[in-house]
């Protein structure tokens, strides 16, 4: 069977990972428009850096959880697309290989100047000179609001031809990842959708599990067998 499956927040969450929508979210302390925008990049850069610095250091000591691990069995038993919003590294290191991640990801870093990318260190700052042109243009390799996505024609094409779509964990508000659902299913995908609560765009999707991804998903997935 091909499936793709696209997760977001809500899986990275019970491994102790902060959501952006929480009420104890990240956007409680940051405005969105400071540390996830070009213009907040270019108005206080060291800012910018010291809140994807505390978000890679969290990313680093945090562990993938049951529903990570079930995905990455997942791939050993079906033709899986896993395509990610998280831009933390935790279905690498459950096991899984090929991970999509259209929003960028906090291992990598950027050149705004030259576009060069490299394995970013743990510990960013504006000064750091980039290795392909010099430059003190380095920046997260993060697609910040305004940018366009990554591996978007690879995503529709994987939406497209699946057999069934799966979205873990996500709020449905932010686009194009909230178009997924209703896009797979005009093309007579099944849709399913994993979450605590449900989604805004919950009406897309065929079927809504309702749960802990932890536990949800590891179940789903035992079921497909």
């Amino acid at each position: 069977m091909r499936i793709t499956v696209l997760t977001g927040a809500g899986i990275s969450a019970e491994s102790g990972l902060a959501t952006f929508r929480a009420t104890d979210g990240l956007w409680e302390s940051h405005r969105v428009e400071d540390v996830a925008t070009p213009e907040g990049f270019a108005a206080d850069p060291a800012l910018v850096h010291r809140f994807y610095n505390m978000r890679r250091r969290d990313a680093a000591a945090a562990q993938p959880n049951a529903a990570h691990r079930a995905l990455a069995d997942l791939a050993r038993r079906h033709d899986l697309t896993l395509v990610t919003q998280n831009v933390d590294d935790l279905h690498e290191r459950a096991g899984s290989a090929h991970v999509i991640h259209m929003h960028g990801a906090l291992t990598g870093a950027l050149c705004a100047a030259c576009g060069h990318r490299w394995p970013a260190p743990l510990v960013m700052s504006p000064g750091d000179p980039c290795p392909a042109c010099a430059r003190p243009a380095t920046r997260p390799d993060i697609v910040w609001f305004g940018e366009m996505p990554y591996y978007m024609e690879r995503i529709w094409d994987a939406l497209e031809s699946a057999d069934l779509f799966a979205a873990i964990g996500t709020s449905g508000n932010v686009y194009p990842a909230a178009g997924f659902a209703q896009h797979a299913r005009r093309r007579g995908v099944e849709c399913v959708e994993l979450n605590l609560e449900p989604s805004a765009n919950a009406r897309d999707f065929h079927r809504r599990i309702t749960g802990p991804a932890s536990r949800t998903v590891p179940d789903w997935i035992a079921a497909l067998d």
